[in-house]
């Protein structure tokens, strides 16, 4: 099937929401990543950027039913907020289907439960007749219609998934919190997820921290510049995005980490980019045989898609 595939941020900051005008071109909402092939939308993380995403989807539908696939990565807090205002999800004729990783059910409807109890929020989650219990991915592959999707585990404390996203038009990475392995013993995991993201055409990873701001948070979990433009150009990626940005880095600051990034990556074919709320990432179907043409250009209004999606449990 060929066609093409659009990557659109909705959320690109890590930790809490940074709002702020010295923050408008890369943005403030936390982790939410949109993906659409073929009439299928896929959702990567609910921050606090699915609250702006439902409203246009629901827009969008025109009163139709709204069909969406969520993946959560983990529970921490600013990878889930969003869902409580997620307007989508209060209205019963919508699908809104939920995934984690194998083993991992369980915990994530625990979290979203409970960051909706009274002490937190005044609406239950079980007002929320438009979305499905959090089922589980296959240990291995899984196939969402016109995506296929892998997952590892990553380097974070408490834990999180990454996710392989395959389809006609391209190949895509989400890796949104993870440090990198030290040399403590992990060369087998680090070789394990090179070989995950090898190839892709666009890898979004969590690039938190400049080397010098790593060195004062080893143990944090979240990522350096220079191990994940390493990262990229060992597995041979095309396009690296940074991503889950530090609160307290402004636009200007980001765009240094690019600069410094893109001169780490002199001498490999590495594109380097930061996660934008106002850039949608387009992967073009090419002939066969052909790597997959990326494009990135300025945000523009998307019609509404649909996906529904089965998995049985692993």
């Amino acid at each position: 099937m060929s066609g093409k595939m659009t990557v659109r941020f909705r959320g690109v900051r890590g930790s809490i929401p940074a709002p702020s005008p010295q923050n408008m071109r890369y943005g403030g909402n936390t982790s939410c990543v949109e993906v659409r092939s073929n009439n299928q939308l896929l959702i990567l993380d609910a921050g606090s950027g699915l609250r702006l995403l439902g409203d246009e989807l629901l827009r969008d539908a025109q009163a139709n039913p709204v069909e969406a696939t969520l993946l959560l990565s983990h529970s921490h807090w600013d990878h889930i907020q969003g869902l409580p205002f997620f307007a989508p999800g209060y209205l019963a004729k919508n699908r809104i289907t939920i995934f984690g990783a194998c083993g991992r059910g369980e915990q994530l409807q625990r979290a979203l439960a409970e960051q909706m109890t009274p002490s937190h929020f005044p609406v239950s989650l079980e007002e929320m007749h438009g979305l499905e219990k959090v089922r589980e991915l296959s240990k291995y592959t899984t196939t969402l219609e016109n995506f296929v999707v892998r997952t590892i585990q990553l380097n974070h404390p408490g834990g999180c998934t990454g996710f392989r996203i395959e389809s006609a038009p391209g190949h895509i990475a989400y890796l949104p919190d993870h440090e990198p392995y030290g040399s403590n013993g992990t060369n087998s995991a680090q070789q394990a997820l090179v070989e995950f993201v090898r190839g892709v055409d666009l890898l979004i990873l969590d690039t938190q921290y400049t080397a010098q701001e790593y060195d004062q948070r080893v143990g944090w979990g979240h990522g350096s510049l220079p191990a994940s433009v390493l990262l990229a150009i060992d597995a041979g990626v095309r396009r690296l995005c940074l991503f889950h940005h530090d609160p307290s880095h402004d636009d200007q600051y980001l765009d240094h980490m690019v600069e410094t990034a893109r001169a780490l990556a002199v001498g490999s074919s590495l594109m380097v980019e930061a996660a934008s709320e106002t850039e949608i990432v387009s992967l073009i179907s090419a002939n066969v045989g052909v790597i997959s043409e990326m494009e990135l250009f300025p945000i523009r209004e998307i019609g509404h898609a649909a996906a529904t999606a089965d998995c049985p449990v692993a």
